[in-house]
């Protein structure tokens, strides 16, 4: 079982990216908005309803629990450590952060960006086929072959608690909820 108390609960964030398309990466920006409870602004990702265009198709009402997609930018020297060349926004995140275990966290857990956006997290990203077709055999690193710890490597999405910008250089904080721990689950 993971431990809420070894989490780093500090960090930075060191990119944002946004795409009004639904491309698989998502170019950086100087900045991006946080809508509450839609995402990102101008992100094909935001809404109140589900815009994955997999799950869209099948069910369109769904909630949508992947408003934001937060990635480690420590994923991507371990990714480089096996041969891959991966920079921010590549992966599709809207925000890459560093000093932060974010695959760690439990379901429920607060991030404050800048001075006043939150997110609350939802899930763990799933890799897909699309990764693959990125750069062959990609899926494979991001798919973690520790039996403790998270099944994935390749980020966490979450919900817009609290409108406010992000830019890079902005305060990363993290708020974990109650002490019960809960592991993010695969979305």
């Amino acid at each position: 079982m993971q431990q809420a108390h070894a989490i780093r609960l500090n960090g930075t964030v060191v990119a944002v990216a946004a795409d009004r398309g639904h491309h698989f990466g998502k170019p950086p920006q100087d900045r991006i908005v946080l809508v509450e409870g839609h995402g990102v602004e101008g992100d094909a990702h935001a809404g109140a309803f589900v815009r994955h265009r997999y799950l869209a198709r099948r069910q369109p009402r769904l909630p949508n629990l992947r408003q934001v997609h937060l990635i480690p930018a420590e994923l991507f020297a371990s990714l480089s450590d096996a041969g891959f060349q991966v920079a921010a926004g590549a992966l599709g995140e809207n925000i890459t952060t560093t000093g932060l275990d974010l695959e760690r966290m439990p379901l429920g857990t607060l991030i404050e960006l800048g001075p006043t956006a939150i997110i609350e997290l939802t899930g763990l990203r799933t890799p897909c086929v699309l990764i693959d077709r990125f750069q062959a055999g990609l899926k494979r690193q991001v798919l973690s072959s520790a039996e403790t710890g998270p099944p994935f490597k390749c980020g966490v999405l979450g919900v817009v608690r609290a409108a406010g910008a992000v830019a890079t250089g902005d305060a990363a904080r993290v708020r974990l909820p109650s002490p019960s721990f809960r592991a993010l689950p695969a979305l």
